[in-house]
């Protein structure tokens, strides 16, 4: 894989990666907006299923970064690490 394309894919996981947060934040934001008795079911004393989807939406995009990271700390700069290798032959 070449560093253009090693460019490319970071650049789609990226793409993909903010689409899927932004989906999920505007998901939520919606169902705030057109959904207000649903969110404000109470689940248990305290918890409705708007805090509980709120709460949901901060540890998918937790995850959502770490999956990143990770990928990127395991993956991408180890072949970017061999490409510089590569090209000080």
């Amino acid at each position: 894989m070449s560093s253009a394309a090693l460019h490319l894919r970071r650049w789609r996981i990226a793409i993909v990666l903010t689409a899927l947060v932004a989906i999920i934040y505007f998901g939520f934001i919606l169902l705030i907006a057109y959904d207000k008795e649903m969110m404000g079911t109470l689940l248990r004393p305290g918890l409705t299923v708007g805090i509980l989807l709120g709460a949901l939406v901060i540890v998918l995009s937790w995850l959502i970064t770490w999956g990143y990271v990770r990928w990127a700390n395991t993956r991408y700069d180890a072949r970017l690490e061999e490409i510089r290798r590569e090209g000080t032959r």
